[in-house]
């Protein structure tokens, strides 16, 4: 499954995706449907810098690798095509505040070999009236991104509230963040499924 690494370019932090999932889904992503990952977003930069709010990923299933796949072909032709593709996809629900939240497109699961399981999260974003009536250069961020860890040494990851997905080399994802730095994901308690 993907694997995700950070690096900073031109002070935007860019999340690479390497695409290479297993040939099927495995038991451990079956495990994932139906749980719920709970916790809080902390912001550290952005408009809301210094504000926290509840996070609750509900996970109704895993992803498959045809999807994948489709996913990939449709980022190889343009951005309008992956979110063309992604809005047919409905994985779960990814909330953030006390709101109903948003559909999660895309959940991903990754064993990471130690314990620990990454959860990656792709979705449509909505955009903000204003983002549209005055061509904001934030209407090119159309995704919404997140990375959680649970298991040993878990229960923490990341969230991008409005990322911008590019393709390298035919099978890595950039997932460029629009803002300056991404949220943390907390949750102090052990997560259950």
């Amino acid at each position: 499954m993907p694997n995700f690494k950070a690096s900073r370019i031109f002070a935007v932090l860019v999340f690479g995706i390497i695409l290479c999932h297993s040939s099927s889904t495995s038991a451990q992503d079956e495990r994932f449907a139906g749980s719920t990952v709970t916790g809080t977003v902390y912001f550290i930069g952005g408009r809301s810098v210094g504000r926290s709010f509840p996070f609750k990923l509900i996970i109704n299933r895993v992803s498959t690798n045809q999807e994948l796949g489709e996913l990939n072909a449709a980022l190889q032709t343009s951005q309008d095509e992956l979110l063309k593709t992604l809005s047919k996809l409905n994985a779960g629900r990814i909330q953030i505040g006390k709101g109903v939240g948003l559909i999660a497109n895309a959940i991903f699961a990754t064993d990471e070999g130690d314990g620990r399981t990454k959860l990656t999260v792709l979705y449509e974003r909505n955009l903000r009236i204003a983002e549209l009536r005055y061509g904001s250069r934030s209407e090119n961020y159309r995704f919404g991104y997140a990375e959680v860890y649970l298991g040993r040494g878990g229960n923490e990851g990341m969230l991008i509230p409005a990322a911008y997905v590019r393709l390298r080399d035919g099978k890595t994802w950039e997932v460029e963040d629009f803002g300056t730095f991404p949220a943390r994901l907390t949750n102090r308690e052990p997560a259950t499924w």
